[in-house]
């Protein structure tokens, strides 16, 4: 009988993990392995059926509370064989004791209901051509480079909005090639943040966090045009009524869904000020 032994991944793992969410239509972005790799490095589970990688998660946990599962990949010839529940409970057993976070396709409630997992809200993906760079940011909004800013203050905004610390993925997050950060300041205080990144089909961006609707598309806006991108992706919290009324005004469309599903509570975060998550991978 073939074995299936699972282990942590490598960083070659990691890459062909990214491969496979490409194949499953995830549209990972192009550089995101740097970052989650520094997230948590040991996170990154790989089951070896025979020697041959055919299954991944990742399980990464934040700060003392927190953990958020993603990756969540059986190869297409292993599944319906019990393959794929034994690399979910190894994963899930890294993050006993926290409340758990996934984005998983709609598709797979009723599974994630019986692993203990509850719907909070949907992120649905909008795409489409990014909108016109406009006259520019509201009055007394300045946008600058978020590599130009205090590390402590960026991070400081993020954790108003992310259940626990996330400094090691934040940083690199920021910072890896092939992507731009924006902040939006206002009489000095930081009011909004975004990061977008080139991916297999459209740029994605995300976090987009905002004071309000107008700085939201400002820094949609510049960074699409600072980048170039000709097709943009934003993963919009349904809960956000403005964050969906704003992905409409600006021609973007429904493409993709998930269930964002917890073991626990919703995490007491501000979500008023989410117009798009970071990524479906980790949170």
């Amino acid at each position: 009988m073939a074995a299936f032994d699972i282990g942590v991944a490598s960083a070659d793992d990691l890459a062909l993990m990214a491969e496979w969410a490409a194949d499953e239509g995830w549209n990972p972005g192009n550089t995101d392995v740097l970052a989650f790799q520094a997230a948590d490095p040991g996170a990154f589970l790989i089951g070896r059926f025979d020697g041959r990688p055919a299954a991944c998660i990742s399980v990464v946990k934040y700060g003392l509370t927190f953990g958020f599962l993603g990756f969540y990949i059986a190869r297409p010839e292993i599944r319906g064989k019990g393959y794929g529940i034994q690399i979910w409970r190894a994963g899930m057993a890294r993050l006993g004791g926290r409340n758990v976070g996934l984005d998983g396709v709609v598709a797979q409630q009723n599974n994630y209901r019986k692993s203990g997992f509850r719907l909070a809200w949907n992120n649905v993906r909008h795409e489409g051509p990014p909108p016109p760079l406009a006259a520019g940011p509201p009055a007394g909004v300045e946008l600058v480079d978020a590599r130009a800013v205090s590390f402590d203050r960026l991070a400081a905004y993020d954790r108003r909005f992310f259940p626990e610390p996330r400094d090691h993925f934040l940083a690199p997050w920021v910072a890896v090639p092939q992507r731009a950060s924006l902040v939006a300041v206002k009489d000095g205080e930081l009011q909004g943040f975004a990061v977008i990144r080139p991916c297999r089909a459209a740029s994605r961006i995300g976090p987009i966090y905002a004071g309000t609707p107008e700085i939201a598309a400002s820094l949609v806006a510049a960074l699409a045009a600072r980048t170039g991108a000709t097709a943009i992706a934003i993963d919009v919290p349904d809960r956000n009524k403005s964050a969906v009324r704003l992905a409409e005004e600006m021609g973007l469309k429904p493409a993709f869904e998930t269930a964002r599903m917890y073991t626990g509570a919703d995490p007491d975060v501000e979500y008023p000020g989410i117009f798009g998550v970071t990524s479906l991978e980790l949170g």
